[in-house]
Formats: structure tokens, sequence, C-alpha cells
């Protein structure tokens, strides 16, 4: 992956809806509670919505199995990692695993998945048609033009019966791959960003969560069909927490795992992002070096 690509698309890879916590130099700090008598702290580097949030409900969680959760919100995709790496902090918590893949290769780091947490599901929204059963022959269906989000936009429509693409292809797809267009859609890409924009010209619109939300969208409640939970692309997005390799077994880090992947952070997940962040059940498959390649977003 080349240097260029990372900065590229770093600099599009907005966490779900504007950072609701004031940003300065690159970080801020939000849990400020010391720790106190015996507890041991554990430090974690994270955007700031959803992940910030999450762990903000956390925290007492943890203090009761012992451990004292300090979080930082970083507003860039790279000091997360580095200060990980560095030792500075235990954890961090904004990206899914082909990023951190893509992470490690470019930048010799040891970084290593230690907890599949959650996703936020593509979803495709209503436009100038309000049911995919209204589709007709030459319909406009507006998608994000990056490779990571078109990919899965493309998987999203063949998954409920629009297109179909070459066989073997899945988050590397882009509109060379589609083998079947019985309707003849027009598949017009645009920045990720806009594509919510243009539902007064497109039949349907396909947005990833961060952008849905933006919009005013959830994928609980206004999509049409939704990311399923075991499809490719869920399974390659899943946000994770990363710790520096070596460190995955610690008892601190079992302890952060277990409770953002117990019951009550589920359900505080379910409660309030509605859909549009959704807890994870299960292990992340190994993803290839191809889906590296094509996911370089961290969320």
């Amino acid at each position: 992956m080349k240097k260029s690509v990372i900065a590229a698309v770093l600099a599009g890879a907005l966490a779900l809806g504007a950072l609701p916590f004031a940003a300065f130099a690159g970080e801020t700090e939000v849990s400020t509670e010391a720790a106190s008598g015996d507890l041991e702290k554990i430090t974690v580097a994270a955007s700031s919505t959803p992940h910030a949030e999450i762990l903000e409900f956390a925290k007492p969680l943890l203090k009761a199995k012992g451990y004292d959760l300090e979080y930082t919100v970083f507003d860039d995709y790279i000091q997360p990692n580095n200060v990980v790496e560095s030792g500075e902090f235990d954890a961090n918590y904004f990206q899914h695993i082909n990023y951190l893949n893509a992470f490690n290769k470019e930048h010799g780091t040891h970084l290593v998945d230690a907890g599949d947490i959650h996703y936020e599901p593509f979803g495709i929204y209503p436009g100038t048609k309000s049911s995919l059963d209204d589709v007709a022959d030459g319909d406009v269906i507006a998608v994000p033009n990056d490779t990571t989000n078109e990919a899965r936009a493309l998987l999203l429509l063949e998954a409920n019966g629009l297109i179909k693409l070459k066989d073997g292809v899945t988050i590397n797809a882009t509109k060379l791959d589609i083998a079947e267009n019985p309707h003849n859609l027009d598949i017009e890409e645009f920045d990720a960003e806009s594509v919510s924009e243009h539902t007064g010209d497109a039949a349907f619109v396909v947005l990833n969560g961060n952008y849905a939300l933006q919009a005013g969208l959830n994928a609980g409640s206004d999509a049409l069909a939704v990311e399923a939970a075991d499809s490719a692309a869920i399974q390659q997005y899943v946000n994770i927490i990363a710790v520096k390799e070596g460190n995955e077994n610690e008892p601190k880090i079992k302890a952060l795992v277990d409770v953002l992947k117990g019951d009550e952070v589920k359900k505080y997940i379910e409660d309030t992002y509605k859909g549009a962040v959704v807890p994870f059940e299960g292990t992340v498959e190994a993803s290839t070096e191809a889906d590296t390649e094509a996911a370089t977003e961290a969320e």
C-alpha cells in the first residue's frame, strides 16, 4: 500500500457523526478521573463517536472489576496506533482489522487484534423511491467512490438482488466487476460524504453509518436494507481493541474486552445507536492480503 493512499483515506475517514468533544493538537483528554486505591489503570486511545462514548459507559463497569479506565480522544488515525506501539497507551479503539494490518505493513508496527467489539452497517436508503420493489430499468443508485466504501455498497446491492458481481469478488469490488445488471441500473459514484445529498436525483443511495447519521438517517430505522451480520464486508470491518503484540492476554486487556463485549455494553450500544452501531458476535475471520490492501479506512 502506498503512503499516498493511506494519507488520502485518512483525511476522509471520519468516525460516526461530528466530533462531540473539542480536539486540540490532535488529541483531547476526556477521562480525567484519577485512579484511586488499588485500581489498576487502563489507558486507551480512541475516536470520539461512538468509541469514546462506549468507553465512558464502560468506566464504572471496569471500576467494579478493579480497573481505572482512562481514555484520550484523537482526531487522526495515525497517532492512536503510534502511542500503543510506543507503550504510552495500553490499547486503542477506533479501527478495523484490515486497517490495522495495512498500518502495520506501512509503518513497521506490531499491533494485534485483542477483541472484536462492534460494526457500523452500510444501508440502502430511499431516494426518489421508497421501496426496492419499485426498482425500474435505468434507475440511478448513488454509491461512494472510494475503494472500500464502493465495494461494500456493491456487495449490499448484490445481496438484495439488484446486481450480480463476478464470482469470487468481495471487498475489492468495483463497477467493472458487475457481471449482471438486469435493470440496467446507473451506478453513479460520488465522494462518500456527499452521497446523501443525492436523495433528490437518485432512486436509492447507499451510505455507511457515519454519513447516514450526519444526514439524519439511521440504519436501524430508515434503511431499506442493511449489511447482514455474517456478510463478508462485516467480517472485514468490525471495530476492534488493538494492542501491541504480546499484550493481548494481559489481565487488564482481557477485562477491557470482556466488559466491552458484555451484556451491559451491548444493551447500551443497542439502546443508544439503534442499529447505526451494532455489537459484534463471534470472532473476525482472518483477512487476506488482498483484503488488507483494499481496506484502508480506519472505520
